[in-house]
């Protein structure tokens, strides 16, 4: 019977509705991911798989887990894992192959409404009886008929892209590596490269990993070439964005606002100044993770780990 180990932060409530797309006769042991090394070494002792979220693991457990064979992913992210030893071992590893897209698309879409329709401000308005207060008459947008660039067409690009298609706006998108035709005809998008793409967008959203070539890759030279009606919208990873550079941008109006799901640093500092800034809608890195998300990454995760164990290539590998 495969012996499966999942180190996580997750409580029992919610580590359930992904453990039980487990196969039949699987062996699950969870347990937390801040457990010591000594015990995560008696984990895996005899496990045949790993799952960990978050995606996090020490060195010398990995090390000492004779029998593993595949480690999997929940998340997407996988900037914490050292690769070379992994590769070194002779163990596979995946993401979680887009299983939590539709929850970040979804968040994506929820934070270019909510900066364009004011929807925290209105609320506000509501409840402390200002009725009319809001002009929104001069401060409100509509999606239809703007410029959306999409840096990133990944799984989550694409189903960004998916969704925003009804707005009727103009989809645009920068990526190293160029869709497929059918994929752009279907989405209805054009590729352009990166200077184009923050002139032309009135709505910027990111969509990348962070490695050594995206990490600050919207800096100062990037607000200098956005509208200053512009937003950005990052729910990927906060070092994707120079959070300095965004502050000044955002403070002195160089763009109209941004809207992140990601910091810098997480949780952030209280005197962060970014967080005095009126022109910024926050949300604590919660895109991806919505009670919906653990059927659908609970069946990715057990299928792919069955197929490691079977000798199949599983899906989503990260080289």
């Amino acid at each position: 019977m495969p012996k499966v180990v999942f180190f996580t932060q997750l409580d029992a409530e919610l580590h359930t509705l992904l453990t039980q797309h487990a196969p039949d006769g699987y062996v699950i042991e969870v347990a937390r991911t801040e457990t010591s090394e000594e015990e995560k070494k008696m984990f895996l002792l005899d496990a045949d798989a790993l799952i960990l979220l978050p995606s996090r693991i020490e060195d010398d457990v990995l090390e000492s887990a004779g029998q593993l064979k595949h480690i999997q992913l929940v998340s997407a992210g996988f900037e914490h894992m050292n690769l070379e030893l992994i590769s070194r071992l002779g163990l596979t590893i995946s993401n979680n192959g887009g299983a939590n897209s539709i929850d970040v698309a979804e968040q994506t879409i929820a934070l270019i409404l909510g900066i364009y329709r004011r929807l925290v401000t209105l609320d506000s308005d509501v409840r402390d009886n200002r009725w009319y207060e809001t002009q929104t008459g001069k401060c409100t947008y509509t999606i239809w008929n703007k410029t959306i660039g999409l840096i990133g067409l990944g799984n989550i690009g694409r189903r960004v892209a998916h969704l925003l298609r009804p707005f009727d706006c103009d989809l645009i998108y920068s990526d190293t590596f160029p869709a497929s035709p059918e994929t752009e005809s279907e989405l209805d998008i054009s590729r352009v490269d990166l200077p184009e793409l923050l002139e032309r967008a009135d709505i910027v959203s990111l969509h990348v990993p962070i490695n050594d070539e995206t990490r600050h890759m919207i800096g100062q030279e990037a607000f200098d070439r956005m509208k200053d009606t512009a937003i950005i919208v990052n729910t990927c990873r906060g070092g994707v964005i120079d959070e300095v550079a965004l502050t000044t941008a955002l403070k002195t109006g160089q763009i109209a606002y941004a809207g992140l799901d990601v910091l810098n640093q997480e949780p952030p500092d209280p005197d962060n100044p970014i967080l005095k800034l009126s022109n910024i809608l926050l949300t604590p890195h919660a895109a991806g993770i919505t009670r919906d998300t653990w059927d659908r990454r609970g069946m990715f995760v057990f299928s792919n780990i069955h197929r490691a164990l079977s000798g199949e290539t599983p899906e989503a590998l990260i080289q």
